[in-house]
């Protein structure tokens, strides 16, 4: 049974999707931006925008580990590492 593709994330900016997908492959994971050619289209109707990252079944949720540590805000704030 062959592996299909599976939507890890969905983006409005293409370039965002791009940089998603590069860090994927960064960790060995392919994958593929899909909707490009409709935000190029639909560029002032963000409802209309759907832009996904996709994967293999097998590796999605590594992907979706990777995507959302890579995503996490930073707690600290520079102020807090020069008071200490």
């Amino acid at each position: 049974m062959a592996d299909r593709l599976v939507t890890v994330a969905q983006f409005v900016s293409y370039i965002e999707a791009e940089m998603a997908k590069q860090l994927l492959d960064d960790f060995g994971i392919k994958s593929v931006v899909t909707g490009q050619n409709v935000a190029s289209v639909y560029s002032g109707v963000p409802a209309a925008i759907k832009i996904e990252l996709q994967t293999l079944e097998s590796q999605a949720e590594e992907a979706l580990e990777i995507l959302q540590s890579e995503s996490k805000p930073v707690d600290a704030s520079p102020n807090d590492e020069q008071e200490q």
